[in-house]
């Protein structure tokens, strides 16, 4: 369950670094992508379950990672606020997204993309 737990987060921060490139060089997709969730009770759902999976790897992994504290937090943080979505009416948490969507512009995602590549390398050195 723990080496599980290690690669599931390896794979989430690879994902993470992934998103970071298409919000560098594709920023009119990347808000595209945004403007997709909770757009349909598959996207919605499917998206809130699958964000639980790294969230929980997170937790379970929290004492074998560098940064203990961190993990435990931001897995609980992950799960907790998945829950809310759960109960959520979907179109509250598409409409959230498509308000998002028209505030950042394609330049901001090029902007935050960095950030998106630094958390994904975190969480792989932290596990690694």
């Amino acid at each position: 369950m723990i080496a599980l737990a290690k690669w599931t987060i390896v794979i989430f921060g690879i994902f993470l670094i992934g998103v970071g490139f298409l919000m560098l060089f594709a920023p009119l997709r990347a808000r595209n992508v945004l403007r997709k969730a909770g757009s349909t009770n598959f996207i919605n759902y499917a998206e809130i379950t699958l964000r639980m999976i790294p969230a929980a790897a997170m937790v379970i992994y929290a004492d074998f990672s560098r940064y203990p504290d961190f993990f435990w937090i931001l897995g609980w943080f992950m799960l907790m606020t998945s829950l809310v979505l759960y109960v959520v009416p979907r179109r509250l948490h598409h409409g959230y997204a498509l308000k998002w969507a028209d505030i950042i512009k394609p330049l901001y995602f090029q902007l935050i993309a960095p950030f998106s590549f630094l958390f994904g390398a975190i969480l792989i050195y932290a596990v690694v």
